[in-house]
């Protein structure tokens, strides 16, 4: 158990796929200007990478390394990811429209996003169990939703900070950002996984 706890807390915190990979930045600097929008898609997010990596895991386990088919692990990859976010705008759009407004484009851009992919390939390259690889899909999905919701809470707040006209917008968000990564890579060295 103390094994999963580590890679949860790692995945979140020390090799958070946003703050200290830097990764899935279009997204990060997108979304995180609304907190609601952030939470909806950090937890759009996190089901989607959270789901095709345990689908990866049974596909690739099960399926491609038996047949020797390894190569198409990318292939295999990038449609299982097109397919749980296709499934997943069509959800949204029927169910919650608004939600579906709000997000826009980057629903969309969930399924070429670098960090979805990524999970899987690291889970793969890791050789992690099936318990393993959904820890370490949850774990990073809980990162990217944390992500966002602390880069929004804190661009909300700018809203009504005196910013130079020089550093409005995507300026001091990237500002911001770096100071985010600063503090998470300070955690870098309490959690080795």
């Amino acid at each position: 158990m103390q094994e999963y706890l580590l890679l949860f807390a790692s995945a979140v915190v020390v090799n958070n796929f946003v703050l200290t990979r830097f990764l899935g930045l279009c997204i990060f600097f997108g979304v995180s200007k609304n907190v609601n929008a952030a939470v909806g898609m950090g937890m759009a997010v996190t089901a989607v990478m959270t789901l095709s990596s345990m689908c990866s895991w049974v596909v690739y386990d099960l399926v491609l390394v038996p047949l020797n088919l390894t190569f198409l692990k990318l292939v295999v990859l990038v449609l299982l990811i097109a397919s749980f976010v296709q499934l997943l705008e069509m959800i949204i759009r029927k169910y919650v429209p608004a939600l579906y407004k709000m997000w826009g484009i980057y629903l969309l851009l969930i399924a070429t996003n670098c960090v979805i992919l990524g999970v899987p390939l690291i889970n793969i390259e890791s050789s992690y169990s099936f318990a393993l690889s959904t820890v370490n899909a949850l774990g990073a999905g809980v990162g990217f939703a944390l992500a966002l919701v602390l880069m929004a809470s804190l661009r909300e707040k700018l809203r009504l900070a005196d910013v130079p006209k020089s550093l409005e917008g995507l300026g001091i968000a990237f500002i911001l950002a770096g100071c985010l990564s600063l503090a998470f890579f300070g955690f870098s060295g309490m959690i080795n996984i």
